[in-house]
C-alpha cells in the first residue's frame, strides 16, 4: 500500500476492508446445543463467551452500544458516557477526524480500540479508572500481533476478514465483491457499485430483494406490484432476471423467483454489463449484477429475535444466531431461521416464506473454508398478474389501490434449496488460490391468469387460466488465483478465473385450461370455481455454461492511475429434448469472446475519476425454420456498454456522477430477404448522480437522480424506430432519509420517496401510463428492556395510499403495492 492510500485509510476508519482488532485472552466459554428447523443437526456453539483484560487487570463486562457517526471527539465523549466511564482527551489530537461510529457489543477497551482503529490514537487506563487518550508511538502501532497479551487479529460486528466495512452511516458497505477482480473500495473500483448492508436491510423491513435494491436507487426500477410470481426490476433500463442473481458469485445459487434478505449481510448492485467479471449470467442480464453476501458469525455472540407485522393480517418471527468457537475463534456458525405467513395489504391475498440457512466458516493463518446451506420456501394466494389492453382501447383509470386483478383462488409457490461450499488458500503472501461449488434445486408451481385483455373503456376484461410448474436443478462452479507484483514501478493485480455452469429444466402444465376462461370488470371482480390443476410435461432442456477470464490492473503513478485490462472466452451448449421420447430434438453450440477496458485516476484522495468498456453476453439463437438462412447459429450477442464517471468521497458523504451509453443487439427476421438476424438495437443512453452517507451528525441520506433515454434505433423495416423503449421511465428521483431525534436517544425518524416519470407500453408510443410519487414514513426506538438491547421499528409505505399501474411485463399492466403498514421489533439476548 503506498502513502497516499495509507493516508486515506487513516481519514476514515470505516474505509478499512478488514475490521479488526486485538483481544486479550478470552477466559472459559460454555457450549449449547441448538435445534435448526427441524432440518439441521445439533450444533455445540459456544455461549456468552467472557473477555478477560491482560493479567493483572480486572475482567470487562461487554455491553451492547450505539454510537452515531460523526466527529470522533464526539463518538468518543459518548462513548465514555455510554460506558459510564471517565475520559480525559485533548481536542487537539481529534481535531479534524471523523468516526463511523459504534454498534455491537463491547467491554470498555473494545470498543475504544475500534473507535480509534486507523486513527493512531489509543485510549489507556489510569489507575484510578479513568482512560487518557495518547498518540499512539510509531513502533507500537507496527507491534507485532502476536506480542504478549494478545491473540491475533480477529473480526468484529458479525463480518469476515475479507468483507467490507459500512461507510458513515452504516447502510452502506464502503465496497464490493467485483466479480473476478476480488473485493474493491468503491473509490478504486472503475465501475458504478452500491452495496447495502444488513443494518439497512433490517431498519428498511425488506420482505425481498427488490424493496432493498429499487428504494433509493434511482437506476434500478421496479413496477412496485406486490405478491406477483416474480420479483421483477430493471438497471439502467434494461429488464434484471431474479434467475442471474448471485450467491458469493455464484450465478444460480438464489432461489430462482423470489429471495427472502435474512440470511445475507450484503445486497451487492453493480449497475451495467459484466461479462468479463462474471461471466454470462443463464437468463442473459445486462443492465446490472445483483450478488448476495452470506451472513457470517462475529467475535461477539449474537442472538436476535425479531417479531414482525404487516398489514393487513401477515405475521412472522425470524431468529439469528451467531457464534465463534476454538482457541483463536476460527470456527464460525451462523443461522437464520424465518417464518412469515398471512394476509397482506391486497384484497384475498395471502402471503408466506418460510426460510432456514447455516452458514459454517473456519479460517486459519493462510486458509479459509465455507458451506451455506438453505431451504425456502415463498408462496403468494390471490396472485399480482399483468394484464394486456385489447385493440382501440386506452390505457383506464386504476380501480382502488387494493384491488387484485387475477382469481382471488391463484397461487403460486416457490421452493429452493441450496449448499455453497467455497475455500482459498494463500499461496504467497502476495498469491491466492480459491474455489467454489454450489448445487440447487427449484420447484414452482402455478394456477391461476396466464394472460388477461381488457375489453372496452367500462373495464371488463377476460382472463385465461394457466397452469405451469417445472423443476430446476442447477449447478455452478469456479476456480481461480490471483495475485500481485511489481515490474519496476508499474505494480500489477492480476486475476485468472474460470466458471462452469450447469442446469436442468423441465417444464410442465398448460397455458391455457379448457372452459376456464373467465370475463369480469376491474372495477368489481367476480370470480368463477378454482381450475383443477393438471400438468402435462412440455419442455425439457439442459444448459452449460463454461468461461474463462484473465484481467491485470496495472498502477502507475504510486497508485493513483489504475488500468484494468482483460478478457473472457465464454462457450454456451443447449440440448432440447423431446418430452414424450426422449430424444433430443435440438442444440445450440456457441462461443464468444468479450474484452474489457477501464480505467481510474485518483486526482485526489477524495476524487476519483473512472472511464470503462465493457461487454455483457446473452444467448444467441438458431435461425427459425421459416427464414432464408434456416437454421444458421448465432453466437451470443454482445451488449456494449462504454461509460464515464466521477466519485467524490467526503469521508462521510459520498457521490457518484456517470454518464453511460449501453447498446443491445436484437433479433428480427427481414420482412424484404426474410433473413434471420440479430441487427435490431436498443440504445440506452444516461447520466445518474447517486450519494450516500451521512452529511450531518444524526442525519443519513441515500438516493439520487437518474435520466435515460431508451430508444430503438434499429428495428425490422424501421418499424417504430426511434420510439422510446417500453417499460423504461425517462426520469427517476429517489431519496431515504434518516434523522436521530436529539432530544430523545434512540429515537430515529424516516423518510422514502420516489418520482418516477410515465412509461409507454406499446412500442409505438401510442399508450402510456402516468408518472408516479410515492411516499414512506417511519420511525424506530432502540432502548433497553430488562438489559436486553431492543429496537421497535414502524413505517407506512405509500402513505397517501395512491392507486397506479405498474408493469410486471414490458406490455403489461399490474396494480401497484397499496399502503401498507410495517411493524417490527428486534431483541438481542
Amino acid at each position: 500500500m503506498s502513502k497516499k492510500q495509507a493516508k486515506t485509510r487513516a481519514t476514515s476508519s470505516a474505509r478499512q476492508g478488514t475490521r479488526s482488532f486485538h483481544l486479550s485472552h478470552t477466559a472459559g466459554a460454555a457450549r449449547m446445543a441448538l435445534l435448526l428447523g427441524g432440518c439441521l443437526s445439533v450444533l455445540g456453539l459456544v455461549a456468552s463467551p467472557a473477555f478477560a483484560q491482560s493479567a493483572g487487570q480486572a475482567v470487562q463486562v461487554q455491553k451492547s452500544v450505539e454510537i452515531s457517526a460523526g466527529s470522533l471527539e464526539q463518538a468518543l465523549r459518548a462513548y465514555a458516557t455510554s460506558s459510564g466511564v471517565e475520559l480525559n482527551l485533548d481536542s487537539a489530537l481529534v481535531q479534524g477526524k471523523t468516526s463511523q461510529g459504534l454498534r455491537g457489543t463491547y467491554s470498555v477497551d473494545q470498543g475504544f480500540n475500534e473507535l480509534l482503529r486507523g486513527q493512531g490514537l489509543q485510549a489507556t487506563q489510569e489507575a484510578g479508572g479513568r482512560y487518557v487518550l495518547s498518540r499512539v508511538a510509531p513502533a507500537a502501532q507496527n507491534a507485532s500481533t502476536e506480542s504478549a497479551g494478545t491473540l491475533p487479529a480477529v473480526t468484529v460486528s458479525g463480518r469476515v476478514a475479507t468483507a467490507t466495512s459500512a461507510y458513515a452511516g452504516g447502510q452502506i458497505a464502503s465496497g464490493s465483491r467485483v466479480g473476478l477482480l476480488g473485493d474493491k473500495d468503491f473509490m478504486e473500483t472503475p465501475f458504478s457499485i452500491v452495496s447495502y448492508t444488513d443494518k439497512y436491510v433490517e431498519d428498511r423491513q425488506a420482505k425481498d430483494i427488490t424493496e432493498v435494491i429499487a428504494a433509493t436507487d434511482p437506476s434500478v426500477f421496479s413496477n412496485g406490484v406486490t405478491g406477483a410470481w416474480s420479483e421483477n426490476y430493471s438497471i439502467r433500463g434494461f429488464s434484471s432476471g431474479t434467475t442471474d442473481v448471485t450467491v458469493g458469485g455464484l450465478v444460480g445459487m438464489a432461489p430462482y423467483y423470489r429471495t427472502t434478505p435474512e440470511m445475507f449481510e450484503r445486497i451487492e448492485v453493480l449497475k451495467g454489463p459484466s461479462a468479463l467479471l462474471n461471466g454470462m449470467p443463464p437468463g442473459g442480464s445486462v443492465g446490472g449484477t445483483v450478488n448476495l453476501v452470506p451472513k457470517r458469525a462475529g467475535n461477539t455472540p449474537l442472538t436476535r429475535v425479531t417479531t414482525t407485522y404487516m398489514s393487513d393480517s401477515q405475521l412472522g418471527g425470524h431468529l439469528d444466531i451467531g457464534r465463534r468457537f476454538g482457541e483463536n475463534q476460527q470456527f464460525g456458525v451462523r443461522f437464520n431461521g424465518l417464518y412469515r405467513d398471512g394476509r397482506g395489504p391486497v384484497d384475498h391475498q395471502k402471503k408466506g416464506s418460510q426460510l432456514a440457512s447455516l452458514g459454517l466458516d473456519w479460517r486459519g493463518d493462510r486458509a479459509r473454508v465455507s458451506a451455506d446451506l438453505y431451504t425456502s420456501e415463498d408462496s403468494v394466494k390471490g396472485v399480482t398478474r399483468g394484464i394486456n389492453l385489447a385493440p382501440g382501447v386506452a390505457v383506464p383509470t386504476p380501480p382502488r389501490a387494493e384491488s387484485l386483478l387475477n382469481p382471488s383462488w391463484s397461487n403460486v409457490k416457490n421452493k429452493d434449496q441450496g449448499l455453497i461450499l467455497r475455500g482459498e488458500f494463500d499461496v504467497t503472501d502476495k498469491v491466492t488460490a480459491y474455489g467454489a461449488f454450489g448445487t440447487s434445486k427449484s420447484n414452482y408451481h402455478y394456477n391461476g391468469a396466464i394472460s388477461a385483455q381488457v375489453l372496452n373503456a367500462a373495464g371488463d376484461f377476460r382472463t385465461t387460466i394457466g397452469q405451469l410448474a417445472f423443476d430446476v436443478e442447477k449447478k455452478s462452479s469456479e476456480i481461480g488465483v490471483k495475485g500481485k507484483f511489481k515490474t519496476g514501478s508499474v505494480g500489477h493485480q492480476w486475476a485468472l478465473n474460470a466458471t462452469h455452469y450447469t442446469d436442468t429444466v423441465k417444464e410442465f402444465g398448460r397455458r391455457s385450461v379448457p372452459g376456464a376462461d373467465w370475463t369480469t370488470n376491474i372495477y368489481n371482480p367476480v370470480w368463477g370455481p378454482a381450475a383443477d390443476f393438471i400438468a402435462p410435461p412440455t419442455l425439457h432442456n439442459e444448459n452449460r455454461l463454461v468461461s474463462y477470464g484473465v484481467a491485470d490492473t496495472l498502477s502507475f503513478m504510486e497508485d493513483r492511475m489504475q488500468l484494468t485490462l482483460g478478457v473472457r472466452r465464454q462457450q454456451v451448449l443447449t440440448n432440447s429434448y423431446n418430452v414424450t421420447t426422449g430424444a433430443r430434438s435440438a442444440q445450440y453450440d456457441a462461443s464468444a469472446t468479450s474484452p474489457a477496458a477501464a480505467i481510474l485516476f485518483k486526482a485526489t484522495d477524495n476524487l476519483s475519476v473512472y472511464a470503462n468498456y465493457i461487454q455483457g453476453l446473452s444467448k444467441g439463437q438458431t435461425a427459425p425454420a421459416t427464414a432464408a438462412n434456416a437454421g444458421e447459429l448465432f453466437a451470443p450477442y454482445k451488449t456494449k456498454q462504454k461509460e464515464i464517471g466521477v466519485k467524490f468521497d467526503l469521508g462521510e458523504f459520498a457521490h457518484t456522477v456517470a454518464l453511460f451509453e449501453i447498446t443491445r443487439p436484437s433479433s428480427y427476421t427481414d420482412p424484404v430477404t426474410n433473413i434471420f438476424s440479430f441487427g435490431g438495437e436498443q440504445r440506452n443512453q444516461g447520466v445518474e448522480w447517486t450519494f450516500f452517507g451521512s452529511p450531518l451528525r444524526g442525519v443519513r441520506l441515500i438516493g439520487g437522480v437518474a435520466y435515460i433515454d431508451p430508444k430503438l434505433t434499429r428495428t425490422t423495416g424501421a418499424v417504430n424506430q426511434g420510439k422510446q423503449a417500453t417499460g423504461v421511465p425517462k426520469l427517476q428521483g429517489k431519496v431515504g432519509v434518516e434523522w436521530d431525534v436529539p432530544t430523545v436517544q434512540g429515537l430515529t425518524l424516516t423518510a422514502n420517496a420516489t418520482a418516477v416519470s410515465k412509461q409507454y407500453i406499446s412500442a409505438d408510443n401510442s399508450l402510456s401510463i402516468s408518472g408516479r410519487a410515492i411516499y414512506d414514513l417511519g420511525a424506530r426506538y432502540s432502548t433497553k428492556l430488562s438489559s436486553f438491547p431492543i429496537t421497535f421499528r414502524a413505517s407506512v409505505n405509500n402513505v397517501t395510499n395512491k392507486a397506479y399501474w405498474g408493469m410486471p411485463l414490458l406490455s403489461s399492466l399490474a396494480m401497484g403495492a397499496p399502503r401498507t403498514f410495517l411493524l417490527s421489533a428486534s431483541m438481542d439476548f
